[in-house]
């Protein structure tokens, strides 16, 4: 996720940070917690409008910008829970999101908006398949819920870690030639915060072990998915990829961590376990 600022600003922004993100993350939880059609669609909605920021960053008109959405929206179709291609058929959508992003670059001549098609449209996939996952020798969805929810809370945590052990301890910057607020101390208080939230998860809901112990790795990659975007933003000139959430930026400043983070969560608990077998 996008650098928290450290500079103290005004209260009435504090507050409205505050009420904003606690907005989002409600309806995030009950999205995920209900899940099917509801949570598809937030997350659809969200990555339509990831890529139009997307294209922004890379300075594509709105004619460009609308082709990559549309491209993008075709896959997208295919992940609703409704869909029997995207349940039963992941490799062939995962396919067509390659092809999506083949067409707009041929379209367009745009490689790095055709970038943007897999950026947004590989953590969806990802995150969709996590939330269908059966309870083993059940009918509910109850791996799903906590796989899906496992893999939002750590990036959250490693967030939430970074912002407090970077201003309680500052120290050497991380990389600030991409983002001068962010320190090393900030960085081990994220990756602890969220192996504290893997450990958690592990000792009540019974996440897998090999999920708990990736954890400190994927905090590593969701502060590696917040510098990539804040690299970005410094080549744009530009300081929040959007202005549609109050005091938080753009979607992108939201979920640049759950990029990266997604797809290697969905590997490590669908992908992982079918090599083993396969081997065995």
């Amino acid at each position: 996720m996008s650098e928290l600022r450290t500079a103290p600003g005004p209260r009435s922004e504090l507050v409205t940070r505050a009420l904003a993100g606690a907005a989002m993350l409600a309806v995030a939880i009950v999205a995920i917690v209900l899940g099917g059609v509801l949570f598809w669609l937030l997350a659809v909605v969200a990555v339509l409008l990831m890529m139009a920021e997307w294209s922004a960053l890379h300075g594509a008109g709105p004619r460009e910008t609308r082709i990559a959405q549309f491209t993008l929206f075709v896959p997208l179709v295919l992940m609703a829970p409704v869909s029997i291609i995207g349940e039963s058929r992941p490799f062939f959508v995962l396919g067509l999101l390659a092809a999506a992003a083949f067409f707009v670059v041929i379209v367009t001549g745009r490689r790095g908006l055709a970038l943007g098609v897999l950026y947004c449209g590989l953590p969806v996939l990802a995150l969709t398949l996590l939330r269908r996952q059966h309870a083993p020798d059940a009918g509910d969805t109850f791996w799903g819920l906590i796989w899906t929810l496992w893999t939002l809370a750590l990036v959250w945590a490693t967030d939430i870690g970074a912002y407090f052990a970077g201003r309680a301890i500052g120290g050497p910057k991380l990389a600030p030639r991409w983002s001068p607020s962010k320190t090393w101390a900030g960085l081990v208080g994220g990756v602890a915060l969220a192996s504290l939230v893997g450990a958690g998860f592990h000792a009540w809901y019974g996440l897998p072990l090999r999920l708990t112990l990736a954890t400190p790795a994927l905090a590593v990659l969701a502060q590696a998915g917040d510098l990539y975007e804040s690299a970005l933003k410094r080549r744009a000139g530009v300081k929040d990829s959007g202005n549609l959430l109050p005091g938080h930026g753009g979607v992108m400043d939201r979920l640049d961590g759950v990029v990266p983070v997604a797809p290697a969560a969905a590997f490590l608990a669908l992908v992982v376990p079918l090599l083993y077998r396969f081997q065995s």
